[in-house]
């Protein structure tokens, strides 16, 4: 039976689509409504006949994407139960490529596995199978509070990380799964974007993901987990919106779109001040996770996985447009940095940033600096931090393509180089974001070669990019692709300097007491 294959729940039927076979919302765990709620989840429930894997899984509950941030396709339908996948393979044979593992971005509260900018099959065309997935979000994947624990759960006495703990469920499906879609189970490649980066951090520091991957691509993701503290706070708030107790069994019974509600309101309420206002993160739990990940890095725990890890040269200007209506001006920035830093440190900051851009021929508006400073204070510089750390080969790229989207305002923002990365830039609903231009269709050529030979042998070097020496904290050699493309000796250096000259600790990730 052609296109036909055996997985640990039953047999599966893909598509041949222009010489790609694909396999869509195959079950890899189960959550049960209500009764499955707050808990790691079971295996994926059984089925008698061959099942048709030809259309996309439910997704996450989760808010309506933002006008201009969904992709016209993409699947709307939520279901608590969303535990799914999707294979892309040249084959289900004895091949044994490389695996790619995509763990999808979005806050921890919206977005899945199934959009079209995630489309598998251009990575799979260079022979690699492709898997990306769907895993519970908002509160449903990660309120955490001690009154959640469940002894009875298996998840080691922890009380959160429950969308994590499907990440992993996803990762057991592909290991015992994958050969009979062609994929090397032994090869495993774990790669996502922003909360997605920020998982895998959380799960390299989890002894139960051990073995589970072989490399991973951390793209603009620094660890980023809650203490106890912070996560209780925040399950308490979301109690009070919800006017509930927070006891186990009462909020087990809440809809799920009651949830969705009560996170957004919970969201509306976070200052913006140049953090990760996220409502809900990763937790400290004492199950999952016994420790800061961050920690964990610098303690040597992590495991010697190869990693490649980036950022985009402008990753905030995607949450400063909004700056576009009220541009702030010097005064407000300088003010926002005295908040965050203090006043001496605020003004060495800015005086370094303003000179630096100025120096390169780049703008000084407010919003231009602000979006700089943060940028680098969120994403970049606790990324590089996270590369000089890690004990194992580490592979450090800048990604600086511009969008011309509204005008040219978004830069490289965060996100940008995903579809890059996919080949989906072929879209013409996605080149509205990334531009068509030739050089676009040869960036994400490049790209995706990198990608590639990374997943095959844990090394990005290839021909697309010649020679990419391992990172250390003395030349920071960095890979730039976009403007400037090319292997750069710690680019932007004056900028990430003056940090440690105004003594603001920068870390390896955000561990939010």
């Amino acid at each position: 039976m052609e296109g036909v294959v055996r997985t640990p729940a039953g047999l599966v039927r893909g598509v041949d689509e222009g010489g790609v076979w694909v396999f869509r919302g195959l079950p890899y765990g189960h959550v049960a409504e209500r009764a499955g709620r707050f808990r790691a989840p079971s295996a994926p429930v059984p089925w008698a006949d061959v099942r048709d894997a030809f259309s996309w899984g439910p997704i996450a509950p989760q808010a309506p994407p933002v006008p201009g941030f969904s992709l016209p396709g993409d699947p709307t339908r939520s279901e608590e139960d969303c535990l799914n996948l999707n294979v892309w393979t040249l084959g289900a044979d004895d091949e044994r490529r490389p695996v790619m593992v995509w763990l999808h971005g979005g806050g921890f509260t919206t977005g899945n596995g199934s959009s079209a900018l995630y489309d598998g099959r251009h990575l799979a065309a260079r022979g690699v199978v492709v898997v990306t997935l769907n895993y519970r979000l908002g509160a449903l994947g990660f309120l955490a509070h001690p009154e959640l624990t469940d002894a009875a759960d298996g998840n080691g006495g922890g009380w959160g990380n429950w969308g994590l703990h499907d990440q992993l469920a996803a990762l057991r499906w592909v290991r015992d799964s994958i050969a009979e879609f062609g994929g090397d189970p032994g090869n495993v490649t774990l790669f996502g974007e922003s909360a997605g980066a920020m998982s895998i951090s959380a799960l390299l520091s989890a002894q139960a993901a051990r073995g589970l991957f072989h490399r991973a691509v951390l793209q603009s993701g620094p660890p980023a987990t809650a203490s106890a503290a912070w996560a209780i706070d925040r399950a308490e708030r979301l109690a009070r919106h919800l006017g509930l107790p927070l006891d186990r069994r009462e909020l087990a019974d809440v809809p799920a779109g009651k949830w969705v509600d009560a996170t957004r309101r919970l969201a509306g309420e976070l200052p913006g001040d140049g953090g990760l206002p996220l409502p809900l993160l990763p937790v400290v739990d004492g199950g999952l996770i016994d420790r800061v990940p961050g920690d964990a890095l610098a303690e040597g725990r992590w495991p010697p996985v190869p990693l490649l890890v980036g950022t985009t040269r402008d990753e905030c200007a995607l949450f400063t447009v909004a700056d576009l209506t009220e541009p702030p001006d010097e005064a407000r920035i300088v003010g926002r940095l005295e908040r965050l830093f203090g006043p001496e440190a605020a003004e060495v900051v800015f005086e370094t940033y303003r000179e630096a851009r100025i120096g390169r021929g780049e703008p000084v508006t407010g919003r231009d600096l602000w979006t700089a400073i943060t940028t680098d204070y969120v994403f970049r510089l606790p990324s590089l931090t996270l590369a000089a750390a890690h004990g194992a080969a580490t592979y450090a790229y800048l990604f600086t393509r511009e969008s011309p989207f509204l005008g040219g305002s978004f830069g490289s923002c965060h996100g940008l180089e995903i579809p890059f990365v996919f080949g989906t830039v072929q879209s013409p609903a996605v080149q509205v974001f990334t531009g068509s231009d030739p050089a676009a269709a040869a960036l994400s050529e490049q790209m995706q070669r990198a990608w590639v030979a990374f997943a095959r042998t844990g090394n990005p070097s290839c021909d697309a990019v010649g020679e990419w020496p391992v990172f250390d904290s003395v030349r920071l050699p960095t890979y730039v692709f976009g403007p400037g493309a090319g292997l750069q000796d710690d680019p932007r250096g004056t900028e990430r300097h003056v940090w440690g000259d105004a003594g603001i600790a920068t870390g390896s990730g955000h561990h939010h007491d």
